[in-house]
């Protein structure tokens, strides 16, 4: 069974940056693609960034520029850089990874910017 584990939210002042970790527990399975989504209060769950196994990466427009997907392999687990976070940035971050019609999801991380 595929256990997804997110870690390094928190709490930051506008402009700072972090990096969300994704580990992946219990199988060996290559997930493809990747992706981190978020969700704010009140909010529907949004796609943030996505990587594919050839390393094609994609970006929600609201992080272009801002925001570096990489990883999600077995040699390096899948990573969200996050810089010049805005408050509007803050959400819960979601690790998801899919197999043939199977979606896994991890537990989520909780990112708070201030202004």
């Amino acid at each position: 069974q595929v256990r997804l584990v997110e870690s390094g939210g928190g709490l930051v002042q506008a402009g700072d940056s972090l990096r969300l970790s994704c580990t992946q527990y219990g199988s060996n399975l290559r997930l493809n693609p990747m992706a981190w989504y978020r969700q704010s209060p009140g909010k529907e769950r949004e796609l943030v960034a996505e990587i594919s196994m050839d390393g094609r990466s994609t970006y929600a427009q609201s992080v272009k520029g801002r925001f570096t997907i990489a990883g999600g392999n077995p040699r390096n687990p899948l990573s969200l850089q996050m810089d010049s976070l805005k408050p509007e940035d803050t959400a819960v971050y979601y690790c998801n990874g899919r197999w043939s019609q199977h979606s896994f999801w991890g537990q989520g991380t909780q990112v708070t910017v201030s202004s």
